[in-house]
């Protein structure tokens, strides 16, 4: 299998509070990492681990070393020589539980992060928001109001603005924190079959409370319990139908 994470002795606290301990796992490069068990069991800590997000935090203190496939090479992320903390999060982008588009423009929302991280002049710029747009399927939608806020559209709109965000800045991993749980049925489908359009085209690692989209979604699944990683397991060792939900439901 080949990995693009090797996460070895992953231990995070905050204010001497462990929040996940003594981490081993390798993440495959292909398909969907699904992290998956119940609340407080450090997914969300887990996941922004990998792109060090964990130390924004007050009380933080971690151990343990993780290295990403980056560049086609593995490399450790704690190294300052190997990139920045800035330069880490451009590669490996993120979107969050609740949508959080800038209080700005739909255009500005995807145009700035462009301008300030990568330097892009505005036809480079305007070609790359355009492309994250239809990535996301938001494009036809808003072409003709990019000049709108961003917050006039509607959950679903936002969270895929919020997707399209991290993908103009040409990341090389997403990790997604329940990117479906403040949105509706359709919204969150909408968003999960472009997840599933996006999976070979990066690796992804997500936190899904639902066992039907962790099942939707998933090919690779690491089991949380009380901040250690319990099991790990592809969607190959589960049963078909059914019997698949009930095997994961009975781990939780």
């Amino acid at each position: 299998m080949d990995l693009c994470a090797e996460i070895q002795n992953l231990s995070v606290s905050f204010h001497g509070r462990k929040a996940v301990t003594e981490i081993n796992a390798g993440l495959p490069s292909e398909g969907i990492t699904v992290l998956i068990g119940r609340s407080g069991s450090g997914k969300t800590t887990f996941l922004r681990a990998l792109n060090r997000l964990n130390e924004t935090f007050d009380g933080y203190e971690g151990s343990g070393s993780i290295r990403l496939l980056l560049g086609c090479q593995m490399k450790n992320i704690y190294s300052s020589v190997t990139l920045t903390p800035t330069e880490l999060r451009r590669k490996v982008g993120m979107v969050f539980q609740t949508p959080n588009p800038l209080p700005l423009s739909i255009r500005r929302n995807i145009m700035l992060p462009l301008e300030l991280m990568l330097g892009s002049g505005k036809s480079v710029a305007e070609e790359k928001m355009e492309t994250a747009l239809k990535t996301t399927g938001l494009w036809n939608e808003v072409r003709d109001r990019l000049d709108t806020p961003a917050n006039r559209l509607s959950g679903g709109q936002q969270q895929r603005l919020c997707l399209a965000r991290a993908l103009a800045l040409e990341p090389e991993m997403l990790l997604l924190d329940e990117p479906t749980a403040s949105l509706d049925k359709k919204s969150s489908e909408l968003i999960e079959d472009h997840l599933l359009s996006l999976k070979n085209r990066y690796s992804i690692v997500m936190v899904s409370h639902s066992v039907r989209q962790a099942l939707k979604l998933g090919s690779y699944f690491i089991l949380l319990k009380n901040g250690t990683a319990a099991a790990s397991f592809s969607k190959n060792e589960l049963p078909e139908g059914k019997e698949a939900e009930k095997a994961i439901s009975d781990l939780l």
